[in-house]
């Protein structure tokens, strides 16, 4: 079986220098390596193709025979990785929080292991008869949330 920690060292080779950052690489028991990158400006697929043919010029075949699979980490799927919060400053996003809630806001500040999301919301202000919409801003660590993920707007 493919080491997963050895593609992960190639794939860090060939992101010295470059924009780009490594999200996950996954290695199945049928050695299926699935290596997904991302960039700020989004990942070409002259960059993918480039990746997969310097991973199979260090990986030997002969060795072992593995199916390899380059791309984006996509668009609609949960974050994985802090760079990808940082990415997404300033855009919309959705959240699932620990206790199973969606919250859709804007990120708006990124911090470490946490991030903010602000969020419009009816609340009620003390002397008004009806609520009003204001912003509101919700901490949260990433390793407790479900999920984090770009919401697009169509």
């Amino acid at each position: 079986m493919i080491d997963k920690n050895v593609v992960k060292e190639i794939v860090g080779e060939w992101l010295q220098d470059k924009d780009y950052f490594l999200v996950d690489v996954e290695v199945s028991a049928d050695d299926r390596v699935v290596v997904e990158i991302d960039h700020a400006d989004g990942v070409w697929i002259e960059d993918c193709v480039e990746l997969s043919r310097f991973i199979e010029e260090r990986l030997d075949r002969d060795d072992e025979d593995y199916e390899l699979e380059v791309g984006s980490a996509g668009l609609g799927q949960p974050f994985k990785v802090a760079q990808q919060y940082v990415n997404h400053i300033g855009k919309d996003v959705e959240v699932l929080t620990a206790d199973g809630k969606k919250l859709k806001g804007v990120l708006t500040a990124v911090d470490g292991d946490a991030f903010t999301l602000t969020t419009e919301e009816k609340v009620r202000v003390e002397g008004k008869k009806r609520p009003e919409v204001q912003q509101v801003e919700h901490q949260f660590k990433m390793a407790d949330v479900k999920y984090c993920k770009y919401l697009f707007q169509v």
